[in-house]
């Protein structure tokens, strides 16, 4: 292989040593002015792909290095560095918050889906004792109830009235409110 057939290796399709890859340009189909999250995101992995792929081609190249490969590996590191300069301007555009235990649990070789199992396990614990004391409160409430209705009956009765009226007033506003598509609550004024 001479050298202007290893310049089109290093910028054409063909990756070196047998491997290709895929050219596209990764800022292509998008719309001026238009920012979707999702597709802004799509581009950010793209990207990584295409680096990742591009720092296995860098690999090969050294790994198998002479004084004709010389050319190629300085234009691999070229296409290596404006593929790192093109995701950190697309990433620019992603608003992505990660954990720092994420960080952490992988820099210990962990995997990252410990740490959402983790958490999943953890509300699920906080949801349970959630439960129980909304429960316990309720028996409360419940026994309280049954003791004043024995020793106060008539406030008792007046109580539940009242707290009857309130609920139909609750039950009539939250009829009076349409929700939004995006979970917000719209109220109707009323004339």
């Amino acid at each position: 292989m001479d050298a202007s057939m290893n310049a089109n290796a290093g910028i054409g399709g063909s990756g070196g040593n047998g491997i290709m890859v895929p050219q596209t340009n990764d800022t292509a189909g998008t719309t001026a002015g238009v920012d979707d999250p999702k597709q802004d995101l799509n581009q950010v992995i793209n990207s990584i792909q295409k680096t990742l792929g591009l720092i296995h081609q860098l690999y090969l190249t050294v790994s198998s290095f002479n004084a004709g490969s010389q050319l190629p590996l300085l234009q691999r590191l070229n296409a290596l560095v404006t593929e790192l300069d093109n995701m950190a301007k697309l990433s620019e555009k992603c608003n992505i918050q990660v954990p720092m235990e994420v960080f952490n649990l992988i820099d210990d070789g962990k995997n990252p889906d410990e740490f959402t199992r983790d958490v999943i396990n953890s509300c699920i614990a906080k949801n349970q004792i959630t439960k129980g004391k909304t429960d316990t409160f309720k028996s409360l409430r419940k026994h309280l109830l049954d003791e004043l209705e024995q020793t106060f009956p008539d406030e008792v009765e007046s109580y539940r009235e009242i707290r009857a009226a309130s609920a139909a007033e609750t039950k009539r506003l939250a009829q009076a409110q349409t929700t939004l598509p995006n979970g917000d609550v719209k109220v109707k004024p009323e004339f």
